[in-house]
């Protein structure tokens, strides 16, 4: 995914089609001059309509979109004729697409699947004709129902990338490193923090033609939840993820103290990720001796998965495809 192509936030007025009024008609005719009401009712205002697009990465499209309107009814006519309905606008968007109210932030929807639609905005119903109101005690109405009105509000759409795996660490953990390694993903790689400044997603080979997708998700710091570095702009992309894998090189001062500040920093964000399934990577092995890898081992969390590895000689790497084949698969594999 390039830096400048990537978008996942976007905010747009949107209106949907006022409901087309319906005709206050009498039938008049070179033979019949009284004839009865035939006035036809109004068209339907068209909708604003969100839908799943599987072949879409990025909400780029909608970027510079600042309004969409969807099209008017039409109002009835004569002959009990009824107008035709406004033109539904449809708007494409990636799975993972969550869209609310920008002033309320009232949930409108969200598309988790390829064609999926969720209407945003409903369009105006028409109104009524004078025909509709003819009965034996009224039999010449002379009114008829106008339209019901267009809706609107700013709607904002969030993308949240849709992944087996999501890779959680600091800056400079080595994740992008790792999706280059497993994955044809290539992600901007250099020593300092913060290269990562969006999402990249890979797809990950595993044997037997088969496979599962990663996510590169950018480094996460102590006090994110608050909004520090580049806070919570970013942390929405692992709710969607099944299996969080988290990575901690292996120089660092304290695995165990680092991995407990990431977790604290997702679970104040949202408590529900701490349901998710976790794997615990000690990264930049190469960097570290064995006297070093026996210490960590001895302070590592309970009752988590980890797996030491090496992206740049490939030490543990097919060990960690492995594992994390095992967990997203835990009910198919019999555990």
């Amino acid at each position: 995914m390039a830096t400048s192509n990537f978008v996942d936030y976007v905010k747009i007025y949107c209106r949907s089609g006022k409901g087309g009024a319906g005709s206050m008609h009498f039938r008049r005719e070179k033979y019949i001059p009284k004839g009865g009401p035939d006035g036809g009712d109004g068209g339907r205002g068209g909708d604003i309509i969100l839908r799943g697009n599987a072949q879409m990465w990025t909400l780029l499209h909608l970027r510079y979109t600042k309004h969409l309107m969807a099209g008017d009814g039409v109002p009835g006519g004569s002959n009990q004729l009824t107008g035709g309905s406004g033109n539904d606008v449809f708007i494409d968007v990636p799975l993972g697409t969550v869209a609310y109210e920008a002033e309320t932030r009232k949930p409108l929807g969200e598309i988790t699947e390829d064609g999926q639609t969720v209407v945003l905005l409903k369009g105006g119903r028409g109104g009524k004709g004078n025909a509709f109101f003819k009965s034996a005690t009224m039999q010449a109405p002379k009114f008829s129902q106008p339209g019901e009105p267009s809706q609107e509000a700013w709607i904002v759409m969030e993308l949240k990338l849709l992944a087996d795996v999501g890779l959680v660490g600091f800056p400079n953990a080595g994740k992008s490193t790792l999706l280059s390694v497993v994955s044809a993903a290539r992600p901007e790689i250099a020593d300092y923090p913060f290269t990562t400044l969006v999402p990249n997603l890979g797809i990950v080979g595993y044997r037997d033609h088969r496979s599962f997708v990663m996510a590169d998700i950018p480094g996460i710091i102590e006090g994110a939840a608050e909004g520090k570095g580049l806070g919570t702009r970013f942390l929405r992309h692992i709710e969607r993820n099944s299996t969080l894998l988290f990575m901690v090189p292996a120089n660092t001062d304290d695995v165990k103290k680092e991995y407990d500040i990431l977790l604290n920093e997702l679970k104040k964000y949202n408590p529900e990720l701490m349901d998710k399934e976790r794997i615990l990577a000690i990264t930049k092995c190469d960097l570290v001796d064995d006297d070093a890898i026996k210490e960590i081992k001895k302070h590592l969390p309970k009752k988590i998965p980890h797996v030491f590895i090496s992206s740049v000689i490939g030490k543990g790497i097919d060990e960690l495809k492995d594992l994390i084949w095992l967990t997203l698969n835990k009910n198919e594999e019999g555990w």
